[in-house]
């Protein structure tokens, strides 16, 4: 058995985008020589969420409409107001939308390949761009 730990960087363009990262996990993958074993990836950023889905527009464009109505932009948030914390982005809104999503994922490794359905991806939600973000991975396997 063995580990293998790494980072990703992921550029983001805008506020709020989603990407399918799947490829580029897979080309790790194929990178580290992994054949079977666990991966986890992890955000090491508050305001970006991992989560899996199919990745269509249609469906991306119902989930920031979901979001943005969950988890209204403006809404009296403490974290933007100067009483409360240091925080001068008032980004309280995508904080609380990448705890809605969350920032951890595993997959199973079988035969080099992630353990994803058909239509499944890795998709990596930019909160508060853009930005350049790191993503760890870590690999157990043999």
């Amino acid at each position: 058995m063995w580990i293998v730990r790494d980072a990703i960087t992921v550029v983001t363009k805008g506020k709020q985008e989603f990407l399918d990262i799947t490829p580029e996990i897979e080309a790790w993958l194929v990178k580290h020589e992994v054949t079977n074993g666990l991966l986890v990836l992890t955000s090491l950023h508050t305001t970006v969420a991992l989560f899996v889905s199919e990745f269509q527009e249609a469906l991306l464009e119902d989930l920031k409409t979901l979001l943005s109505r969950l988890v209204k932009e403006q809404d009296g948030y403490r974290h933007n107001d100067p009483r409360y914390s240091d925080c001068d982005r008032h980004n309280a809104a995508s904080h609380l939308r990448a705890t809605l999503l969350g920032q951890t994922l595993a997959f199973g490794v079988s035969e080099g390949r992630l353990d994803l359905g058909r239509w499944q991806s890795i998709i990596f939600a930019e909160l508060d761009g853009p930005r350049e973000r790191t993503l760890a991975v870590q690999v157990i396997g043999d």
